[in-house]
């Protein structure tokens, strides 16, 4: 089978990669689709909570809401004007922002006999009076920390590395920083950013406004768990106009749902009872999940006078939030948000499929010639493979990057065949095990439920003995080329991906590419 790249791309991925697994020998497959078939023919999936932000997104503009950015740091007063007496209890659950404070580093004598000797320099009195300078005006914050070793450098004449080397070993002060807390903290909801955006834009829109926002949120739970992250997003909207009910939160929550294909969730009254709500207003929304039951995906309600006065917004607010990952596991039949968000720490099993894609040959032709070459020395091993020995058979003749080569498949010792039994093995997935088995009544149930990868271990041998003759008929030489007992997968020319290892022997699944070959094949420069 000849690639054809405008082939390809008029069929259908999964057709064009059934056929080569449809127990195709692995000679006959272009070598682009062996080299490079997680890249060339596989189709990346999104990550699952990012894909339900863009299908909430189209939700939510196809409903009529334009989309806002709400601020991510949130000062500690904003969060005593929405809660009041509250206040305290809610930052215990936030992150406050802390940095490093700036050292007022002084330099005596003894750090300038120091300098000099890291970097064998001279100081003078000038570019001692300098760095002080400089060192000053980096503690008013002049300039940022990562220009100061620059800043140093060009002072005192020196290479950047230098400097940093100096500022580790001479000045102790700036390995000692702790951090300081201000008053900032991430916010913990995202209503924090709807009442300072209401506050400038209430009366400056048409009304009724309706915006949306999806984003990170962050909050100091005292663990993560199978629903709970400290970090995740929220898909949050507001609608501010005077007419507004609960009603709206109820028609929004079904309207995004359903475009996730949902008819069974339900509202039930929060009892939590946030502040910034009107009483009897907030309401929480559930969706059946097939592990947890019913699972809390969303909280509305309508913003409280008292809270929009603070911020002087003189219209009622409904404003619903929604848990993108709670939904996502909902979606995904995922029994764990840590799992779903985090994959690459909880690696996922390969299916049988992904292991085929995992396997690959070692060493193949460069060149048509070469590919050519192998197919003829497969043909005509299996043809007298049961041939008695010593024995010798002409499998090829032509010419190699400018050299003409005779090649045959020999057998020079006696009692025996010309190919040892496991060369006509093929290599099957059972189970998550990567077997070569042979098509006897043994291995009849691998063959009949395994899943086959059209790999012949007669066929791997053969490209492997067609490239080494290739590579030595580029230096006007012949070669022979022998594989005898196959212990591991490169004997037979198979390389196994990391990641495919890893996984089977995680799994306490069997890796068996054993047997014995015995193929000899030998190649002469005509003439010689």
């Amino acid at each position: 089978m000849r690639f054809d790249p405008e082939e390809f791309r008029r069929r259908g991925k999964e057709d064009f990669e059934g056929a080569w697994h449809a127990g195709t020998s692995v000679l006959s497959k272009p070598p682009s689709a062996r080299k490079y078939p997680r890249y060339t023919y596989t189709r990346a999936e999104p990550h699952p909570v990012f894909d339900t932000i863009q299908r909430l997104r189209q939700a939510y503009l196809s409903m009529g809401f334009n989309e806002a950015m709400n601020p991510v740091i949130v000062e500690e007063q904003e969060v005593y004007r929405q809660f009041g007496p509250e206040a305290m209890a809610v930052l215990d659950r936030v992150f406050y922002l802390g940095g490093l404070p700036r050292p007022n580093v002084g330099i005596a004598r003894k750090q300038i006999e120091e300098i000099e000797e890291i970097a064998r320099i001279s100081i003078s009195s000038e570019k001692e009076e300098a760095l002080r300078t400089t060192l000053h005006a980096y503690k008013k914050g002049d300039f940022d920390g990562d220009d100061l070793a620059h800043e140093m450098a060009a002072v005192l004449a020196i290479d950047d590395a230098v400097v940093v080397h100096i500022l580790d070993a001479v000045f102790p002060e700036f390995r000692e920083l702790a951090p300081e807390s201000s008053r900032s903290t991430l916010r913990s909801h995202m209503t924090s950013g709807w009442f300072m955006s209401l506050e400038e834009c209430w009366n400056r829109r048409a009304h009724p406004i309706r915006l949306f926002s999806i984003d990170r949120c962050f909050r100091r739970e005292q663990e993560e768990g199978a629903t709970r992250l400290m970090s995740y997003h929220s898909a949050s909207c507001i609608v501010a106009d005077e007419n507004v009910t609960i009603d709206e939160g109820m028609a929004v929550a079904e309207g995004l749902l359903s475009a996730f294909g949902f008819t069974d969730f339900e509202f039930r009254p929060d009892e939590k009872r946030s502040k910034y709500y009107m009483p009897g207003t907030q309401t929480e929304v559930y969706a059946r999940h097939p592990v947890h039951d019913w699972v809390e995906v969303a909280t509305f309600g309508i913003y409280s006078p008292s809270a929009l006065g603070e911020y002087g917004v003189g219209i009622p607010v409904m404003n619903l939030g929604l848990g993108v990952e709670r939904l996502a596991m909902i979606i995904h039949n995922a029994d764990d948000v840590r799992k779903l968000s985090y994959a690459q720490f909880y690696p996922q099993p390969l299916t049988d499929r992904d292991l085929i894609r995992s396997i690959t040959v070692r060493e193949e032709p460069a060149t048509e010639t070469g590919r050519v070459l192998a197919e003829a020395i497969a043909a005509v091993a299996t043809e007298h493979a049961a041939e008695p020995s010593p024995c010798s058979f002409p499998a090829w003749s032509g010419e190699i990057a400018g050299t003409a080569v005779d090649v045959t498949v020999i057998e020079p010792e006696e009692n025996s065949k010309l190919l040892g039994p496991a060369c006509g093995n093929e290599i099957f997935i059972h189970e998550g095990a990567i077997l070569g088995v042979p098509d006897t009544e043994k291995f009849a149930n691998i063959r009949a439920n395994g899943t086959p990868t059209g790999i012949r271990f007669i066929d791997t041998v053969a490209l492997l003995a067609a490239a080494r003759i290739e590579e030595a008929a580029r230096c006007g030489e012949g070669t022979t080329v022998q594989v005898k007992m196959a212990k591991l997968p490169s004997d037979v020319n198979i390389r196994i991906a990391d990641h495919a290892m890893r996984f089977v022997t995680d799994s306490r699944k069997k890796i068996d590419l054993r047997g014995p070959i015995f193929m000899t094949v030998e190649s002469r420069v005509r003439g010689e």
